[in-house]
């Protein structure tokens, strides 16, 4: 299982180069109020895509976003079997966010941690400013699944 981190830059020239096979893909996308461009379009890809409207705050900036910690990325659960689903069948993954660096980056982070206890690298990479409230979401969510 290999686990890609992607900007939508970087996602962008990949569509180009050619789509890797039996690739998964979770994006996250800007939610519309706030984005200034369209989710990216993985038609024609991969048959697996979970895509996710999540604004890109920190657990300081929720109130001011009018949010509630618990109100905060209420997919992950799904987002869980999503994963198990794509482990289950062989499938990289890549996770992709705008600049490929927070929501993209935690959501990775969580699970490496979960599979295979090695989360920490990406925290400890310095192109990386994973969230801390996606990684709290994502891994515990797929502790809870109790899939392990």
């Amino acid at each position: 299982m290999t686990i890609a981190i992607y900007s939508r830059k970087h996602m962008e020239r990949l569509f180009v180069r050619g789509f890797p096979a039996h690739t998964a893909v979770i994006s996250f996308c800007d939610p519309p109020e706030t984005a200034d461009r369209k989710p990216l379009d993985y038609k024609n890809k991969t048959d697996r895509v979970f895509q996710i409207e999540l604004a890109d705050i920190s657990y300081q900036e929720l109130a001011a976003h009018g949010m509630t910690y618990e109100g905060y990325f209420t997919e992950a659960e799904e987002l869980a079997e999503f994963v198990f689903a794509a482990i289950r069948d062989g499938y990289d993954i890549i996770v992709q966010c705008e600049d490929g660096n927070r929501r993209s980056a935690g959501c990775a982070a969580a699970i490496h941690e979960f599979f295979t206890a090695d989360g920490v690298f990406i925290f400890a990479d310095y192109r990386y400013t994973p969230s801390q409230m996606v990684f709290h979401k994502v891994y515990n969510a797929l502790w809870l699944s109790g899939k392990r």
